[in-house]
């Protein structure tokens, strides 16, 4: 995605003033000093996002519903990765100080807020204004979702990756992605959900290819698969897993982060949290580039319990296709040993951490069930 210019980040269109939000005086937001004739001491105290973290007071008054409910979007809290990495850490308080100011500094930044979504690019992706300050309803794929979820989901639903076409919602129908995932999802809903995939509200095939889900289904392939494979081991293809993120600062003091390797390739593992909503023995599963030196710059051996959560993780790959090479018949996916996650494929050093993902030889299907 290209940078704006200095000046579309932060200049404010006529039109913005002509809306409702744009009557409400920039004090009331942002703070300052509008009786200072002085720019550099009137803009003291100015607050370049009043939305985050906590959006009650400059939204609160219109928007009371989703400002309360808001808190708990995964968007703004980032619960995940503080569950996972919690898991992982030494149970050592000085440790687990170190390992959040190492988040603090990597990982934590890739927030959003009301104001980051429908008003400029998130801070993680240099902000500025989307459209003149103006208030979008409906936040733009290409500067607002993409922008953060480009290194992954965009190459796969536009089509980016080499030799791999992109997702037949976006290619055929031109979806975006509040297509599928709605306002409810973005929001929150007052429950502080420990991974994205527990999301009540998020999306699921089943929402519209409803006879696809169900154990009567016309398609015999359906019926067979019903609630043992997930859509996405037959609709998907090709995508992107990420190993090894090493974490630091540069000699100016600047956070980074490199990763060692990053691999085009599908994988079916096995789910290992089975519940009413994500019910299949069969799922997709991509690694993830943590590591158990992940956080060696801050503090040595940080990560002493990394075996209790898998690297290789559920996924939904954003690249669906009607027909793909595993679905073309049977012996395309059965007895393909090299289609499945086994111990072969895991570093020896996370082989502990994903025993509940690798499939056994003696499990990988080798022959169909009639119904």
């Amino acid at each position: 995605m290209a940078p704006l210019e200095l000046y579309e980040k932060v200049l404010v269109e006529d039109e913005f003033l002509e809306t409702d939000h744009g009557q409400i005086p920039c004090v009331d937001c942002h703070g300052g000093n509008p009786d200072d004739s002085n720019w550099e001491t009137a803009h003291k105290g100015v607050i370049k996002d009043p939305t985050f973290p906590d959006a009650s007071k400059v939204c609160g008054d219109c928007h009371e519903d989703i400002v309360k409910l808001g808190k708990s979007s995964l968007h703004v809290s980032l619960l995940p990765y503080r569950v996972i990495m919690d898991r992982r850490a030494t149970p050592d308080e000085s440790v687990k100080k170190a390992i959040d100011k190492a988040m603090g500094n990597h990982c934590m930044g890739c927030h959003s807020s009301c104001g980051q979504c429908h008003v400029s690019r998130p801070d993680s992706v240099d902000g500025g204004f989307v459209q003149g300050h103006n208030f979008m309803k409906t936040p733009p794929m290409a500067t607002n979702c993409t922008s953060c979820h480009g290194s992954r989901l965009e190459k796969e639903f536009t089509g980016k990756n080499p030799g791999i076409p992109g997702d037949v919602h976006f290619v055929k129908k031109n979806m975006q992605c509040v297509s599928c995932h709605k306002a409810g999802e973005m929001h929150g809903d007052g429950k502080e959900y420990q991974s994205m995939h527990d999301v009540a509200s998020g999306p699921k095939c089943v929402d519209c290819h409803q006879d696809a889900g169900k154990a009567t289904s016309k398609k015999k392939v359906h019926r067979l698969h019903y609630e043992t494979v997930s859509c996405t081991v037959c609709h998907s293809l090709q995508y992107k897993h990420c190993y090894g993120c090493h974490v630091g600062k540069d000699s100016k003091g600047l956070p980074y982060y490199q990763t060692e390797k990053t691999i085009m390739d599908f994988k079916i593992g096995l789910n290992s949290t089975i519940t009413k909503e994500r019910p299949y023995k069969f799922i997709t599963v991509r690694h993830v580039p943590t590591n158990p030196g992940l956080f060696d710059y801050y503090v040595k051996d940080g990560l002493k319990n990394f075996d209790r959560v898998p690297t290789w993780k559920p996924t939904t790959p954003h690249n669906i296709q009607l027909k793909t090479p595993q679905n073309k018949s049977c012996k395309k996916c059965h007895k393909k040993k090299r289609l499945f996650l086994t111990e072969e494929d895991v570093e020896a050093e996370e082989r502990e951490a994903n025993r509940s993902v690798m499939v056994p030889e003696s499990e990988i299907p080798t022959k169909t069930k009639k119904r």
